[in-house]
């Protein structure tokens, strides 16, 4: 979690989860980091990859799309509906391009594409 402490200590953090408010609090817990928006799908009513969660975090957010980047592991459910719209996408390709995994496949491509959160710290950070 050193990474995403790094990360809050420059940007605002926000979430987008596919999990039920009450889990994802006993999860904040363990992430020790703040984070300003949590939109879960209990909140939103349905599920990522619909385009009505991301939609719902940027009403809440209140900023435009534009000044908004969202990083995530999945293709399929993150970075392909954000790209979509008009978010800037960091793929965290945990597998190292390896195939498999628990996500559908994708043709979606990030604007970035980084091997861990440590690594998105270091080049968000940097300069």
């Amino acid at each position: 979690m050193a990474a995403l402490k790094r990360l809050s200590e420059r940007f605002e953090l926000g979430i987008i989860s596919n999990v039920d408010d009450d889990l994802f609090a006993a999860t904040a817990e363990h992430l020790e980091v703040p984070f300003r928006w949590v939109v879960t799908a209990e909140q939103v009513g349905s599920y990522k990859p619909s385009p009505a969660n991301f939609r719902a975090a940027l009403a809440r957010i209140g900023r435009p799309a534009s000044e908004i980047v969202h990083c995530a592991q999945s293709l399929f459910h993150d970075i392909g509906p954000a790209g979509q719209l008009g978010l800037a996408t960091v793929w965290v390709d945990r597998r190292g391009g390896r195939p498999g995994g628990a996500t559908p496949p994708s043709d979606a491509q990030a604007d970035l594409t980084v091997p861990d959160l440590a690594t998105l710290a270091r080049l968000a950070l940097q300069g």
